[in-house]
């Protein structure tokens, strides 16, 4: 951006936020990648605000400059999400860490946007109530709304979208709404809510949020069970959906990533593609999914179960499916993780599993593959070595087959992950005249297209 622009904006944004905006390189640098593969562009500044009142004054200022704003929380997005294409300023909102409203009687909380995962899992433990949206890292929950977050209970508890109930949002102009209320259903005109879960920043910025919680179940079953293929796991999983048992997780890991978690973490599984279940319920409705389930994968050439109840034992049950990414980076040591995910139709699920895998043993790229299999989602997990160009364009072009045989099946270019720019050249084959509408509502509301440009949509200039 123009220096003296720059100067300009730094100015007023200190008379406001005092040593709370900077110019330092390496924040900047640190606040322009995430956990992407793609090259880190970093903001010209980076500011923290406290509270929502801050945030609306950070953006009429930069409304009147016409300088553009990237959103950032904890920057585990992995679509680049928070690369400031155009530069300008990022808004940190991690010391927005407050609890703003809490009822264990109507089961809600509102926080705002800057609070993590595990600090809500923290404050949440031993009252008897959860929050069941875990994408597997220390996120922001504001991130976690702004990329329609999922994770391994979605499949019984669903996404971010099914567990939000009200927002506060700053729109481009400085403007502050409140969508939504703590009321469990409304029919009162559009639903911002759900418009603004998923925007990624693009319509405005998520500063407080109220979730629904969930009662911590009285009985908790985990298991572990091994099948001879990918299409046996998966498809006890589809039986265990299509006959309605309220399974909480059903996650699969394919024979490569098994061996990857027993050497990263010591352990001992079979190495065959393994399904990591969990059951929730009273111990009545948990040993009867517990029975059902049995009954299908011993239909399907099960090899046995690995049972867990008490807490303990379930945490190393679920170490494997926990250590996924750490696991399969130290197969190939000093390598790059080039993550990817789509979601198909779940009787497709098998198929497009089976098909990515041949692809990539075709390819040359070493891929492992972990799925939350009873929604059809399926993330995989592609090893580079950063100084390996052709690997990298080899996996480029594996990520595509991919995304476009999800869509051929009728799926989806990304289940959980969210578009940034990674799956940004997909949305118009996936979406294709629907795409004009979400235009139309973009234009209509950052007619300036100053909020994280380049993102989500294709660029309006």
């Amino acid at each position: 951006m123009n220096k003296t622009l720059i100067i300009n904006v730094f100015d007023e944004l200190k008379d406001l936020l005092g040593d709370r905006v900077t110019q330092d390189e390496t924040l900047c640098r640190e606040h322009g990648a995430g956990y992407s593969y793609h090259a880190c562009m970093p903001p010209d500044l980076v500011l923290y605000p406290s509270c929502t009142e801050e945030v609306s004054a950070v953006v009429a200022i930069c409304a009147r400059h016409q300088v553009p704003i990237v959103p950032f929380g904890a920057g585990t997005s992995v679509e680049g999400h928070v690369l400031a294409l155009k530069g300008g300023v990022c808004i940190d909102l991690r010391q927005m860490h407050q609890v703003v409203a809490l009822s264990y009687e109507d089961m809600y909380i509102t926080v705002q946007a800057g609070v993590s995962r595990n600090q809500l899992d923290q404050l949440l433990e031993g009252s008897g109530f959860f929050f069941p949206i875990g994408p597997g890292v220390n996120a922001t929950l504001g991130g976690m709304a702004s990329t329609r977050a999922s994770g391994t209970n979605a499949v019984r508890y669903g996404t971010m979208k099914d567990n939000v109930l009200a927002l506060t949002v700053v729109l481009p102009d400085g403007q502050t709404i409140r969508t939504g209320s703590k009321a469990r259903k409304s029919s009162a005109g559009y639903d911002l809510t759900r418009l603004l879960v998923g925007a990624e920043g693009t319509l405005g910025i998520i500063t407080e949020l109220t979730l629904r919680l969930h009662p911590y179940p009285a009985a908790i079953r985990a298991a572990v069970c091994s099948f001879p293929t990918v299409e046996a796991a998966v498809k006890t999983a589809i039986t265990t959906i299509q006959k309605g048992v309220p399974i909480a997780k059903v996650e699969l890991l394919d024979a490569v990533m098994m061996r990857a978690v027993n050497l990263y973490s010591s352990l001992s599984y079979e190495e065959k593609p393994t399904l990591f279940l969990e059951f929730h319920g009273t111990e009545g409705e948990v040993s009867e999914q517990v029975q059902k389930v049995q009954q299908y994968a011993e239909q399907h050439g099960v090899t046995g179960f690995v049972w867990a109840e008490d807490e303990p034992t379930r945490t190393r049950l679920w170490r494997a499916r926990t250590d996924a990414a750490p696991a399969a980076m130290a197969l190939v040591p000093g390598s790059e993780l080039m993550g990817t995910d789509v979601c198909v139709p779940i009787s497709r699920l098998a198929e497009c599993i089976v098909d990515t895998q041949a692809d990539a043993e075709a390819t040359g790229v070493l891929a492992p593959i972990v799925g939350h299999v009873g929604d059809g989602n399926f993330h995989l997990t592609m090893l580079i070595h950063p100084d390996d160009p052709e690997g990298f364009e080899k996996a480029k072009a594996l990520n595509e087959r991919l995304v476009l045989r999800a869509l051929a099946m009728e799926g989806t270019c990304s289940g959980e992950h969210g578009i940034g720019i990674g799956k940004l050249p997909y949305m118009p084959l996936e979406h294709k005249e629907a795409l004009k509408v979400m235009l139309a509502i973009k234009k209509a509301i950052d007619p300036d297209n100053r909020m994280n440009p380049g993102k989500l949509l294709p660029d309006m200039g």
